[in-house]
C-alpha cells in the first residue's frame, strides 16, 4: 500500500503541474508570447507575393495557436494562378504559405486576348502566353469544353520529345486530334485512348519522310 503522506505529495505534484501546464496554455492561446512576428510566402513567382500577403487575415499579435492555417490556405487558393497553397506554423513566431502555381499547357486567342489552361484544363488567366505553349483551335474553347478537355488529356500523353514540337493542336472532335508541328508537319492523334501505344510508335514514325503521320490507328500508322 501506497504510504499516506507520499501519495499527498504525488497528488500535490500533479496537481501543480497541470496548473502549470494550463497556466501556459493560457498564456500561449492569449498573449503575444507565440504571436505571429514573421510570414514567409515560398513558390511564388507570377502571382505577387503582395497579393499573398493581402489574403492572410493575420492581425497584429495573433498567436501562432490561434492561426487558422486551413482558412488562410483557403483564402491564398482562390488566387485564379495558385493551384495549391499550404500553410503551415513555424514555431516559435513564423508562418510559412508554400504556393503551387498553375502551369499553362495551351492557349487558346479570344477578343480579350489569350485564355491560359493548365494541365488539369482549368482557365486561370488572360494574358499573353509564354513562348513554347502551344495554341488550341477548336471550335468552343473553355475549361468546360469537352474537346478543350480531350486536347488537354493529349498533351499530357505525347511524348516530351514531340510535345516541345507542338505549335498548334487542332480538336475538331474529343476524338479527332491533330498536332500541327513547329516545322510545318502534321500528327493526326485521334482520340485519348490507346495513348501509350501511340506514344511507343510516333517518334520511330516522325524519323520518315512526309508531311502527314497518322497515329490514330496506332497497330496500321500511315505517313504522307
Amino acid at each position: 500500500m501506497f504510504a499516506g503522506p507520499a501519495w499527498g505529495r504525488i497528488r500535490l505534484w500533479g496537481l501543480l503541474t497541470v496548473c502549470v501546464l494550463a497556466a501556459v496554455g493560457v498564456v500561449a492561446w492569449y498573449t503575444p508570447v507565440l504571436s505571429v512576428r514573421t510570414v514567409r510566402i515560398e513558390g511564388a513567382v507570377s502571382v505577387p507575393e503582395q497579393q499573398v500577403r493581402d489574403l492572410l487575415e493575420i492581425p497584429s499579435g495573433r498567436s501562432m495557436l490561434r492561426t487558422d492555417t486551413t482558412a488562410i490556405a483557403r483564402r491564398v487558393v482562390s488566387i485564379p494562378k495558385v493551384r495549391t497553397a499550404r500553410v503551415q506554423r513555424v514555431f516559435p513566431s513564423t508562418v510559412r504559405v508554400t504556393v503551387v502555381e498553375r502551369v499553362p499547357v495551351v492557349f487558346y486567342d479570344s477578343p480579350e486576348g489569350a485564355h491560359l489552361l493548365d494541365a488539369e484544363g482549368v482557365e486561370f488567366a488572360i494574358e499573353p502566353a509564354p513562348i513554347g505553349v502551344p495554341k488550341l483551335i477548336t471550335d468552343h474553347p473553355g475549361g468546360a469544353d469537352p474537346m478543350t478537355g480531350a486536347a488537354v488529356s493529349v498533351l499530357a500523353i505525347v511524348p516530351p520529345a514531340l510535345a516541345i514540337q507542338v505549335d498548334e493542336i487542332v480538336a475538331r472532335s474529343i476524338s479527332d486530334i491533330s498536332l500541327n508541328l513547329k516545322d510545318g508537319r502534321t500528327v493526326l492523334w485521334g482520340g485519348t485512348s490507346d495513348g501509350e501505344r501511340k506514344s511507343a510508335v510516333v517518334l520511330p514514325l516522325l524519323t520518315r519522310p512526309g508531311t502527314v503521320f497518322d497515329v490514330s490507328s496506332p497497330n496500321l500508322v500511315t505517313v504522307k
